[in-house]
């Protein structure tokens, strides 16, 4: 009976989400992230490079230059595509009858567990499939299939496992079923990447740390040490010298050592997912209750929210201007005033992005749009769904303009509300750096569009928002490359990947609004 029970629930929840719209945009980015990871050496950059001469794309190269790199998008995005399914069976009102279900607490859990784990792993296979697509277009030598599978596995698994029992856990224990479980995760995401490898800074040798290295980071850079006799390599948008012979990867790059570090860092990834079986909640409504608009009763960030609720009163003004300013623009500030008042703890984040950005050093200010980008993009993330979660869609359809106007009501509100949040730095950069500044109009434009896009596609907010905060490490690390410079961030944005920018840009706008009128057409 349990395992009948356990096979169905996989088997479900694979389905189900592979079903999803937001699946099929995960897909479609997992595409573009593969070709724009392995760049052409004819663009000046390789994923590859050791003493200055790049690293041939044989079979080993790529395995394990793209499943590190695949560690951080999974670790990140992951979480984020897997979550929310206790949150839906309360919505929808499954909840009672899987509560009632003559299925253990345990069992039950294992197969959510499972369907995420096997979820998870769809998607990298598809990954995978990519980069073997890559291989031959780019690659050196034949494709061996069995370096790509032993690298992915060893790499990966672990950071699989690892989201899914976060996720889970999160789904389990009613405070972390909201936002404030999102939130974080993405600073524990942040930390475990960076914590095993300063851990194991002028260490030499096997260690302890690699068992909790769930990315996978400082296990490549070992393993990558070990084949080559020097410390003066780059993974992942290197530079390189066209003038040096390009250097071959051995195939065999994996000692047992570091296979079983592997297997325990696994092992150890299961314990959130032990931590979550007293934690259930079982669907008790004495335990956890979501609202229609999403999230838990009460959570870390809706705490927050209830201690700043006075500074919610800063906001409101927006609201009789918004009836005086007609048209599309009224509803706009609408949409930014009712943002900011439903989360007091944006409004002191504003607050304090406005002081800061006024009296904060030149050389500081990419890091400080960066941090208030961030916060945006959370919010954002939201926007463009809050009329489906709190089931109001129809009702917006019918009011003048229709849900068009709906569609461009919130991305103005979305581009408005970033233009708050980095109104002194683009203030600063228009006198001193107008490229800079062009580079921060043209980013909040696309990532708002593309935030509209996802979230009306997806009708959910966790798809933009995990691509979105995976794009931002990924910029924060990558200081010299144009086209990761997304808002002038490390200044190496250029007249090219603005006018890039700009046009990607008005395609997710043109995409977005034709989808509007298809929808609006078929209802």
């Amino acid at each position: 009976m349990n395992a009948l029970a356990l096979k169905l629930l996989v088997l479900t929840e694979v389905r189900l989400r592979m079903r999803r719209t937001g699946t099929l945009v995960a897909v479609l980015g997992l595409i573009a992230v593969s070709w724009m990871m392995v760049g052409d050496p004819q663009w000046g950059y390789t994923l590859m490079s050791i003493d200055s001469a790049r690293v041939l794309y044989t079979s080993s190269c790529l395995a394990l230059g793209t499943a590190l790199l695949a560690g951080l998008l999974f670790g990140l995005a992951g979480f984020y595509l897997v979550r929310g399914r206790m949150g839906e069976d309360v919505r929808s009102g499954v909840a009672p009858v899987l509560a009632a279900a003559p299925v253990g607490n345990a069992v039950f859990l294992f197969g959510r567990w499972l369907g995420s784990v096997a979820y998870l792993c769809c998607l990298l296979l598809i990954f995978m499939a990519t980069i073997l697509v890559l291989h031959l277009v780019r690659g050196v030598g034949p494709i061996q299939l069995d370096i790509y599978l032993k690298t992915y596995a060893l790499l990966l698994l672990p950071t699989v496992f690892l989201v899914a029992s976060l996720a889970l856990l999160c789904e389990s224990w009613a405070p972390l079923m909201g936002k404030g479980g999102d939130v974080l995760y993405f600073l524990l995401f942040i930390a475990q990447v960076g914590a095993p490898a300063a851990l194991m800074l002028g260490v030499k040798g096997w260690s302890p740390w690699l068992l909790i290295d769930f990315s996978g980071i400082s296990t490549s850079l070992m393993t990558f040490h070990s084949s080559v006799d020097t410390a003066n390599f780059a993974i992942g948008g290197a530079d390189f010298k066209e003038a040096l012979a390009p250097i071959t990867l051995p195939d065999t790059l994996w000692s047992m050592q570091l296979i079983l570090s592997r297997v325990g860092c696994a092992l150890l990834a299961l314990l959130p997912l032990l931590l979550a079986l007293p934690l259930f909640h079982r669907y008790a409504p004495d335990r956890v209750k979501v609202a229609p608009g999403g999230g838990g009763r009460w959570s870390p960030l809706a705490l927050v929210n209830r201690l700043l609720r006075p500074l919610s009163a800063w906001a409101r003004p927006l609201f009789p201007l918004a009836a005086r300013v007609p048209g599309v623009w009224g509803e706009a500030l609408a949409v930014v005033g009712l943002a900011l008042v439903s989360n007091p703890a944006a409004v002191a984040a504003l607050l304090v992005m406005l002081v800061g950005g006024c009296v904060i050093g030149n050389a500081m200010l990419g890091s400080w749009l960066m941090a208030g980008i961030v916060i945006w993009g959370i919010l954002a993330s939201e926007l463009s769904v809050r009329d489906f979660r709190s089931d109001v869609d129809a009702m917006s359809g019918a009011a003048p303009g229709g849900v068009e106007r709906r569609f461009m009501a919130q991305l103005l509100g979305a581009c408005l509300l970033a233009l708050l949040f980095s109104a002194p730095v683009a203030v600063r950069w228009l006198a001193t750096d107008p490229l800079r500044a062009a580079a921060l109009f043209t980013g909040v434009f696309s990532l708002s569009a593309a935030a509209s896009l996802l979230g009306r596609t997806s009708r959910s907010g966790r798809v933009f928002l995990a691509l979105f905060l995976f794009l931002m490490y990924v910029a924060g690390q990558t200081a010299k490359v144009p086209a990761l410079d997304i808002a002038g961030f490390t200044g190496a944005a250029n007249a090219a990947s603005v006018m890039g920018q700009l046009v990607v840009g008005i395609m997710l706008f043109s995409i977005a609004l034709w989808h509007e009128k298809w929808r609006a057409a078929r209802n």
